[in-house]
């Protein structure tokens, strides 16, 4: 509802000509139910460590497309504020988001996209292009740069297949900054504190035409370094049976790979580090 809610009846509002944008149609008539409305008041800032902020989460592309994965912790400051949270999430059939920042404004603002991209598709019948889907997300970042100056700052970490591109191009990969820029990254990229880590790990584990298989170890053991190295990110909790999300976007859509194949993936990552603990050497 946006306006009179008498008799649960719809108001003109609904009926009235607008653009294809969810988030605009919120902006003028229900702007107080946008992330990007800031619950602090002008000229405040966050305390350090007082909201949950997630942290680590990367994306690489592989034969078949492209895999997005994150660590599970989330951190107030020193302390471990929740230990499995869900950083990886399917926008459509064929896009994903993940995010590190701000847990609670990331969530809204990913279901705010998710609705944006459905709520397209409803009303001009074909679905965004990547491009366009990746463009619509940095419009969605821009708009909560008030927040972001506040300390509240949410930089997700955008991954598609393109079903325009040429085969075995499909997979792409889009970066932002808490100003809303785009990037779009080439073969593998990572977001959050232990980013460094993760994206030194890829460095020297990443190769076109990366297996399915191979393509989640490598994410895997980037995480794993990530972790090792950044206390607010998260490795397997074997003892919890905590793992990190995978997921794969390939021609057929978004997959997210079930957590028995995780667990035995992750279980086969910890034992090699038990003759490596600093990692797989480089091939010479």
């Amino acid at each position: 509802m946006t306006g009179n809610d008498t008799a649960g009846l719809m108001d003109e509002a609904f009926f009235t000509p607008g653009s294809s944008s969810f988030a605009e149609f919120l902006a003028a008539h229900r702007p107080r139910l946008l992330p990007t409305a800031s619950p602090l008041p002008p000229g405040t800032s966050a305390a350090e460590g007082s909201f949950p902020h997630g942290t680590t989460v990367l994306a690489l592309t592989y034969g078949e497309g492209v895999l997005l994965a994150g660590d599970r912790r989330a951190t107030m400051g020193n302390l471990i504020a929740q230990r499995d949270l869900e950083k990886v999430h399917p926008a459509d059939d064929h896009t994903a988001v993940a995010f590190a920042g701000t847990v609670g404004l990331a969530l809204d603002m990913v279901r705010l996209y998710q609705v944006e991209l459905a709520h397209f598709e409803k009303i001009e019948g074909i679905p965004m292009t990547l491009g366009a889907k990746a463009t619509r997300l940095a419009t969605m970042i821009r708009q909560n740069l008030a927040q972001a100056m506040q300390g509240l700052a949410v930089v997700p970490l955008l991954a598609g297949y393109d079903l325009g591109a040429p085969t075995g191009e499909g997979g792409r990969i889009f970066a932002y900054d808490a100003a809303g820029g785009l990037y779009e990254k080439r073969e593998f990229h990572a977001e959050g504190s232990g980013s460094p880590y993760a994206r030194g790990a890829l460095k020297k584990l990443y190769r076109p035409g990366l297996t399915r298989r191979e393509a989640a170890l490598a994410a895997l053991h980037a995480l794993y370094d990530a972790a090792d190295d950044d206390s607010a990110t998260g490795g397997p909790d074997l003892n919890r049976r905590i793992f990190p999300i995978l997921s794969f976007i390939t021609e057929d859509g978004y997959e997210r790979l079930p957590e028995a194949e995780t667990e035995e993936l992750s279980r086969e990552m910890v034992r090699q580090r038990d003759g490596r603990p600093d990692g797989p050497h480089v091939a010479p």
